[in-house]
């Protein structure tokens, strides 16, 4: 039975960190909502700028227990873990047509981004998770479109997801399955935490939903955690800049971390994810068998090339 969006409550989870600069406008677009069955919840990692003065103003404007603090470890601990933390503290307390949404500082929402989410997650069997992304619109610090955010060509199920990251964190919606399921996981401390919640869902055999239609501006500047590329070129050359060291590093740890919670994942997932483990721990022979594995694939034919090379020789 589907769930009806204005039935669902959304928690917002925001990290913090030295963010006064921009704050401010992605707070107001959440005012600005379509959607306004919503609670913000928030960690700080380690400001000393005027950022909790902002959500201080913030959460008087919003009104009574709309802007909750979740208490963590102090110091900057880094936005994926920082973002676990804010999943764990709130999991629990989700009732099962609730949703979570993750937000960054510097961005501002499009007034329907939350309602754009909920509709599909609605439509999702309570008891299956279901990860909502969408696309961005590319924008400058002061606002100016300078692009969109790069369209996927394909559904991205598992195990593609151990090849590349499609799930932009600050798009991202979970649905009442999915938070508990990611919240009980332990992460890889090798990847962000949308990457993390999209290899755990995925392998868990939930539903990815990508949507085609953008739902917020997603500021460019040279602060970004991770930034997006504009086209699948500049994201093509992005994966060679970073060279085959980087990526095989983060493919290991992710298989391993996945591989170790084998409860988490389907059975054909788990021997998926052991093939490959079995294989990174070979010789070439067995990698390049392990390239049989139907959907090991990258988003483009020539970054699947790279990919395949990288994890024959890496």
């Amino acid at each position: 039975m589907s769930i009806r969006p204005q039935d669902q409550r959304v928690a917002i989870l925001l990290s913090t960190f030295n963010g006064d600069r921009f704050l401010r406008a992605q707070l107001d677009s959440l005012l600005d909502q379509t959607h306004q069955d919503w609670v913000l919840y928030w960690r700080d990692d380690g400001s000393w700028d005027g950022t909790r003065s902002v959500i201080a103003d913030f959460a008087a404007r919003a009104g009574q227990g709309r802007c909750v603090e979740i208490p963590g470890a102090p110091g900057n601990i880094g936005p994926a873990a920082s973002f676990h933390t804010l999943l764990r503290a709130v999991s629990a307390g989700l009732a099962q047509d609730d949703a979570v949404a993750f937000a960054d500082q510097d961005d501002v929402w499009l007034p329907n981004k939350l309602e754009r989410g909920l509709a599909p997650l609605g439509r999702v069997t309570a008891s299956c998770p279901a990860l909502y992304c969408a696309r961005q619109i590319l924008v400058d610090t002061h606002l100016n479109q300078i692009g969109l955010s790069v369209l996927a060509s394909h559904d991205g199920a598992f195990p593609a997801a151990l090849t590349q990251n499609v799930a932009t964190g600050c798009t991202v919606m979970l649905n009442f399955a999915a938070a508990r399921l990611v919240a009980a996981s332990k992460p890889s401390t090798a990847t962000q935490h949308d990457w993390w919640c999209y290899l755990v869902v995925t392998a868990a055999g939930g539903k990815l939903i990508q949507d085609s239609e953008p739902v917020i501006l997603y500021r460019q500047h040279a602060g970004n955690a991770v930034g997006a590329p504009r086209s699948m070129a500049h994201r093509a050359v992005g994966v060679l800049k970073r060279g085959p060291q980087a990526f095989m590093e983060v493919l290991r740890q992710n298989v391993a971390a996945l591989a170790s919670q084998p409860e988490l994942l389907t059975g054909r997932a788990r021997a998926e994810v052991l093939l490959l483990q079995d294989a990174l721990r070979g010789n070439t022979r067995r990698r390049v068998s392990a390239l049989r594995l139907a959907g090991l694939v990258r988003q483009t034919w020539l970054e699947t090339m790279v990919f395949r090379a990288w994890f024959i020789l890496g």
